[in-house]
Order: C-alpha cells, then sequence, then structure tokens
C-alpha cells in the first residue's frame, strides 16, 4: 500500500487455487469437464435449508444464540466475526507500528504479501529456523495445519513459543483454516484466556464446512487486541445470510461427524492414487495432499490436458517444486483416477 500511495507500482498478488475461469481459458472445456481440487475447500457442503426472507432484509447482529453455538464448537465466544479469516489477514498488519514478522516461506503467501504492504519487514523461515529466530520477531506467523503441505504443530509446541514471545510484548497469530477435521491441537480456546495476551487465532466455516462463499471467519485474542480490530474492520462486515448459516452449521455436531468420517474416506482413496504414481503425499489431511515432483512443469501441463486443476507450486520464492491436490467426492474418484493414470502415462512417455 505504500507503494501504492508513493505512485510505485505494488508487489505482485499472490497466486491461488478456484480460478477454474482462467484454466478453462487456457485449455478449454466448462465446469462439467474439469476436477477442481485446486483449493482446500471441502467437496461436501453443509445442506443449509430455506433461508428465512427477514435474514436478508435486517442489518446483521450477534445474537446471544450465535455466541452460544460459536461456544459450543471452538470452547469460547470471545471472538471477533468477520468476512472470512482473509478479512483479519489483511485488517491485523494495521494494528502495529512497522515491525519484524516471521512467517513460513512454504505457506499461505497472503499472511506474508499483506504484512510487507502495510510496510512490515517480513522474514521468511524454513521451519528449523524458527527457533532460532524467535526472540528477534514482534510477530510471528503459523498456519497449522500448514497450507500447502498440511505440517501440523502442538498445542504444546505454539503455546511455549507464544509464551516467549509474550515476554517482550510480541504475538504469535495461528491461521486454523483446515484443523477442523481433527481439532486436537486447536489453541483457539487458549487465545481467549486472560495470561495469554496477543496470542491470535483465525478460524472459518471455509473449508471444512464447504461454505467458502459465505464468507465467515473469527478471530479469537485478548479483547484489547479485539476491540482495536474491531475498529479497523467496521460495522456489518459479516452478512446476516453468513451468520445464519454459520450457526446452523456450528450446532450440527452429527453433520460434523459425517464429515469427518466422508473427508477421511476420500482422502484415504485420494491418497492411494497418487501413490500408485509415484506422487507422495507429505501429510493425511485430507483437503491437501502436498507432493514434491521432480517434473513439476510436465505434471502440471499433464495434469490440465487431462481436465485435473491442481495447485502447481513452482516458482522460487516457495523453494520446491510441488503439487496440491484437494479433496474430491466419492462420485469422483474413478474419474480423477482414470485421467490421473493417462496424465502419469504422458509424463512417462516424455
Amino acid at each position: 500500500m505504500a507503494d501504492f500511495k508513493q505512485g510505485k507500482p505494488c508487489h505482485a498478488a499472490p497466486r491461488h487455487g478456484g480460478n477454474l475461469l482462467a484454466v478453462q481459458a487456457r485449455f478449454g472445456g466448462g465446469d462439467a469437464d474439469w476436477l477442481d481440487c485446486s483449493t482446500g475447500i471441502s467437496p461436501y457442503s453443509y445442506p443449509l435449508p430455506a433461508m428465512p426472507e427477514s435474514v436478508a432484509q435486517r442489518l446483521p447482529q450477534i445474537s446471544p444464540e450465535f455466541g452460544a453455538v460459536v461456544k459450543g464448537y471452538y470452547g469460547s465466544a470471545q471472538c471477533l466475526p468477520v468476512a472470512g479469516s482473509q478479512a483479519a489477514i489483511v485488517a491485523l498488519p494495521q494494528l502495529r507500528a512497522p515491525c519484524r514478522v516471521g512467517v513460513l516461506r512454504l505457506s499461505y503467501a497472503e499472511h506474508a504479501w499483506r504484512w510487507q504492504l502495510a510496510g512490515h519487514t517480513v522474514c521468511l523461515l524454513a521451519r528449523d529456523e524458527i527457533d532460532a529466530a524467535l526472540d528477534t520477531l514482534d510477530v510471528l506467523i503459523l498456519v497449522n495445519p500448514n497450507n500447502p503441505d498440511g505440517h501440523c504443530w502442538t498445542a504444546q509446541q505454539l503455546l511455549a513459543m507464544h509464551a516467549r514471545l509474550a515476554a517482550r510484548g510480541a504475538w504469535l497469530i495461528v491461521d486454523e483454516a483446515f484443523i477442523d477435521v481433527d481439532a486436537a491441537e486447536s489453541v483457539c480456546q487458549a487465545a481467549s484466556q486472560p495470561h495469554r495476551s496477543g496470542l491470535i487465532v483465525l478460524r472459518g466455516i471455509g473449508k471444512f464446512f464447504g461454505l467458502a462463499g459465505l464468507r465467515l471467519g473469527l478471530v479469537f485474542a485478548d479483547q484489547a487486541i479485539l476491540a482495536a480490530l474491531a475498529q479497523i474492520i467496521g460495522p456489518w462486515s459479516v452478512s446476516g445470510p453468513a451468520l445464519w448459516a454459520g450457526q446452523l452449521a456450528l450446532a450440527d455436531v452429527a453433520w460434523q461427524q459425517l464429515q469427518k468420517t466422508r473427508l477421511q474416506q476420500v482422502g484415504q482413496a485420494m491418497r492411494a492414487q497418487l501413490i500408485t504414481h509415484g506422487l507422495i503425499p507429505s501429510s493425511e489431511h485430507p483437503l491437501m495432499q502436498f507432493c514434491l515432483v521432480d517434473q513439476i512443469d510436465q505434471w502440471g501441463y499433464a495434469l490440465a490436458a487431462n481436465g485435473i486443476y491442481a495447485r502447481v507450486f513452482n516458482t522460487k520464492d516457495v523453494g520446491v517444486d510441488a503439487l496440491r491436490f484437494g479433496a474430491l467426492t466419492q462420485q469422483q474418484q474413478a474419474q480423477f483416477a482414470q485421467r490421473l493414470a493417462r496424465a502419469a502415462a504422458q509424463i512417462q512417455s516424455t
């Protein structure tokens, strides 16, 4: 943003998955011709009933019922609803004076980019460099499980890092966008504890609940940070329909258990197919199968030529050549297996 104000071009925005129109423009075909596994969004969406007209007619309000459901699901209601966790990712850098921010080199790129745009010094780190750098940072940002490779930190590890940071008034931001499949290591509830000042946790209903288009996220932190963030974001930032849908989804325990079971099933099926063709996922997270590959450009083209839209990581800034596959439904597995086999055959023939 500082560059824009000075009349200079801003840094190039990070690339994201989910841009099927651009892929279709290059390779052809319509929606029915593609298997889109370029995002980490569940292919099974929470089944919403018909929405009452009053939900769209009235200005959105955070009701006591919504708060109760949030507390039941996350273990705390001390949070700020936002229009997707991306809204918080954009706003949080505005809460600190220019400072030193640590982010994993291979992670969700919006974090580093937004802090850099806001004038902060961003240090890109490997996982094994975090401990040595920790006492030099004013903010450390971790995605847990990490996007795109699925690496997980334990809650004990995260809280130990936070304790070191907090002793200097530094922050730990934990993006838990992908943790709902197994939230055992979540530090969401800890962020609301009085002695955990500076621990900020981002959650959302987009990935696990398959409701990314609604744009509903929640920020858990101490009251001072939440109040400052609310001032920047402003009133009515989350729509009434998003709050209504989120309340239903977060309250439906039976559906959540069904979702966990079927995501694990389709994740295991995809993992088996990938391994068959020499693509070895680095974790067992069902919403992101991250595979290091040698012939990245050939793989990216062969997959697209066969109607598979996967995320391709092949730029110097991430430091690896890899593919990431999001989940597909059980009904799409056979088609995925056939197309993947054709793509692998093309690679072997070159």
